[in-house]
C-alpha cells in the first residue's frame, strides 16, 4: 500500500538577505525533480515568523511512497543549501499532493474540470474570498467554477490557493 502523504523535515539556516517569489523557486525546483523522474505539482512557502515552511508536492502516476519524498528532500536541500535562495531559518517537507490536491497551473486547472474545488482569492469578489464549487477550466486567464448552479469567473492571478476537496 501506498501512502498518499509522506513528509520530511529538516531544519536550514540560509545565509543571504534575498527572498525568491514561488516562480523564481519553481524554476530553480522544477528541472531537478523532474530530473530524478517526478511530477514536480507545485511549491507554497509560508513565511510565518515563527515557523517558515518550504513545501514541495510531488506525484507520479504510481503514487508517491516515503522513500520518493526522501529521495527528492535529500536532492532539493543540497540545491537549496548552494543556492541559499529563502532567508533565515525554515523547514523543507516534500509531499505527496494527497487527495485535497493542490492546483497551481492553468495546466492543473483543466486538468481536473469537472471536479469540486475549494479557491480562495487574495481579494474579495462579491464580497467574499472562499469559494466551493464545481471546476468548469479555464477561459481568458480566469477559473471557472460553477456554484449552485451560477458560474462564477476568478482571475486566476488573483487566486492565493486552490485544491480539490474530495469526495466520499
Amino acid at each position: 500500500m501506498v501512502p498518499f502523504f509522506c513528509a520530511r523535515a529538516r531544519e536550514r539556516r540560509a545565509t543571504t538577505e534575498i527572498g525568491l517569489s514561488a516562480v523564481k523557486l519553481t524554476n530553480l525546483l522544477q528541472p531537478l525533480v523532474e530530473d530524478l523522474g517526478y511530477e514536480f505539482v507545485g511549491l507554497e512557502h509560508h513565511s510565518n515568523p515563527k515557523n517558515p515552511v518550504l513545501v514541495i508536492y510531488i506525484d507520479r502516476p504510481d503514487g508517491i511512497a516515503i522513500e520518493d519524498c526522501e529521495t527528492v528532500s535529500r536532492e532539493v536541500a543540497a540545491l537549496l543549501d548552494v543556492e541559499d535562495p529563502i532567508p533565515g531559518h525554515y523547514n523543507l517537507e516534500v509531499s505527496s499532493p494527497g487527495v485535497d490536491r493542490p492546483m497551481f497551473t492553468e495546466a492543473q486547472f483543466m486538468q481536473f474540470t469537472g471536479e469540486t474545488a475549494a479557491v480562495t482569492v487574495f481579494a474579495p469578489v462579491d464580497g467574499r474570498r472562499k469559494f466551493k464549487g464545481r471546476l468548469q477550466g479555464l477561459e481568458d486567464g480566469k477559473v471557472l467554477l460553477e456554484m449552485e448552479g451560477e458560474q462564477l469567473s476568478l482571475p486566476l492571478d488573483q487566486v492565493e490557493q486552490a485544491r480539490l476537496v474530495p469526495e466520499y
